[in-house]
């Protein structure tokens, strides 16, 4: 297991920005049931914990030789580590709405990007993968490169892995659904039945509910 990955999930767990509940899951907006919650804004509460999810990301950035010129974060929940980010590597920063804004100037993309300007988009969370994407053409629309992808955690759902395969934008993740599974299970959270019955919901996560006779 990769020990920065392992490290991350570490975090994740024992602030509770991710949330393990087999026995009584949560239904997500989709109206998908899921045995795992991930709020990666809890990390904006804890300062000595977000430097070291900061420190992560600009390393792995360096070790994966990305080239760019601006960083990006996706309204809203990437905006906080898009700006530490950048702040810490010395990077211009822009934002990305979710929509046109209404009024005013309109602007999907709030700061400054040239044409041509190489863009590294951050996430702290990818599910299905569609935001992302979004804010991926967003920026393409308006001129910019984008070829990479950085998040702190994603679930590995094939859905986005198709749809980062399918936009040719390189998804890069300091921690994964496998990962976080596995630490859970080391620092007894979850019981390794409890375990098996949540590392099922990523192989089927539509049907996972009705199959374990909770819907």
């Amino acid at each position: 297991m990769n020990e920065t990955a392992e490290d991350v999930a570490k975090i994740l767990l024992e602030i509770k920005a991710v949330t393990l509940s087999p026995q009584k899951p949560y239904r997500y907006a989709s109206g998908i049931v899921s045995p795992i919650y991930c709020d990666n804004r809890l990390l904006m509460s804890y300062p000595d914990k977000r430097r070291k999810i900061i420190a992560y990301l600009a390393e792995l950035i360096k070790e994966r030789h990305i080239e760019f010129d601006v960083v990006a974060g996706i309204a809203s929940s990437g905006i906080p580590h898009a700006a530490w980010l950048a702040d810490k590597i010395g990077k211009p920063m822009i934002y990305i709405r979710k929509e046109t804004k209404e009024h005013g100037k309109e602007n999907l993309i709030e700061g400054k990007l040239d044409k041509g300007q190489r863009v590294l988009i951050v996430e702290d969370l990818v599910s299905t993968g569609g935001s992302s994407i979004n804010g991926v053409e967003a920026v393409r629309s308006q001129g910019g490169i984008v070829n990479h992808c950085v998040a702190i955690f994603t679930y590995e759902m094939e859905k986005a892995k198709d749809a980062f395969r399918n936009a040719n934008c390189e998804l890069i993740t300091l921690s994964n659904f496998t990962t976080l599974i596995k630490t859970a299970k080391e620092m007894e959270y979850i019981s390794p039945e409890e375990s098996e019955k949540v590392l099922a919901w990523n192989k089927d996560p539509q049907d996972w509910g009705r199959k374990m006779g909770l819907e």
